[in-house]
C-alpha cells in the first residue's frame, strides 16, 4: 500500500480535507504529521503541505511555518526524490523554505478571492500531471488572499523555459505573474499550487479533477 503523510501546522485548515480527499482518490495509507514532529512515517510515498493560515500569517504568509522542527525531515524527503506538494499555504511555505523559487504576495485587488477557476494543464509530462495527458483545462478552486505569485524576469523565464510550469490560470484570479498556478522545482518532484486539488476529487464537489492529481504523484511509488 502507497503511503502519504500531511503535515498539520498551527492554523491548517485543509489538512483533513488532504487526507480525506488521497485516500478516496488513491486509497493510500495517510498519516497526519504534527509539524513539531521530527520525523516522517518509514516509506512515505508523499508528502503534502496543506492549505490554512500556518501561525495565523503572521510574519509573511508560510514563514513561520516554513522554520518549523518537521520541515527538515520534509526537505530531506524531497532531496530523496519523495513527491511534494505545497497547496496553497502550502505552496507559500515551499517557497519560504527555499524549496522553490518566487515568492506569493497579496492579491492584484488586495481582496481574498474564493471562487472555483479553470486551469490550463502546461506540462503534462510531470510525475503530479500524468494523468491528464490529453487534457488541456481542468477546473479547481482557489481560496487566498496572497495567492499572487512573482519572481524576476529571469527566473520566470527559467521555469518557463524548463517547463517547470504545469498550471497556469485562464482567468487570473489574483494577479500571478504570466498567469502562474503551479510550478515544479528543477528535479519534478516537488510542486507548489494555489488551487486546491483537495477540494476537487468528486464530482459532488463540482470537479473531480483534483483527485488527479494525487492518482498521479502516487503512481510511480
Amino acid at each position: 500500500m502507497t503511503k502519504a503523510a500531511v503535515i498539520v501546522f498551527p492554523g491548517s485548515n485543509c489538512d483533513r480535507d488532504c487526507k480525506v480527499a488521497i485516500e478516496r482518490a488513491t486509497g493510500a495509507q495517510v498519516d497526519m504529521v504534527w509539524h513539531g514532529d521530527t520525523e516522517l512515517p518509514s516509506g512515505v510515498d508523499l508528502v503534502v503541505l496543506p492549505g490554512g493560515f500556518s501561525y495565523g500569517d503572521y510574519l509573511r504568509c508560510g514563514a513561520m511555518a516554513a522554520l518549523s522542527p518537521i520541515m527538515s525531515e520534509v526537505k530531506a524527503a524531497a532531496e530523496r526524490g519523495v513527491a511534494t506538494v505545497g497547496i496553497c499555504n502550502g505552496f507559500q511555505i515551499l517557497c519560504e523554505a527555499g524549496m522553490l523559487p518566487g515568492a506569493l504576495l497579496r492579491n492584484e485587488k488586495l481582496k481574498y478571492v474564493c471562487k472555483p477557476v479553470e486551469l490550463e494543464v502546461t506540462n503534462a509530462q510531470t510525475r503530479f500531471t500524468a494523468g491528464y495527458a490529453g487534457r488541456r483545462h481542468v477546473a479547481m478552486t482557489v481560496g487566498n488572499g496572497e495567492g499572487n505569485f512573482f519572481a524576476d524576469e529571469a527566473t520566470l523565464d527559467r521555469l518557463e523555459g524548463e517547463g517547470q510550469v504545469v498550471f497556469r490560470y485562464a482567468d487570473n484570479p489574483n494577479g500571478s505573474l504570466r498567469n502562474i498556478a503551479g510550478i515544479v522545482n528543477e528535479r519534478g518532484n516537488v510542486l507548489g499550487m494555489m488551487p486546491h486539488p483537495d477540494r476537487a476529487f468528486e464530482a459532488e464537489l463540482g470537479s473531480a479533477d483534483g483527485a488527479i492529481l494525487f492518482q498521479s504523484a502516487l503512481a510511480s511509488a
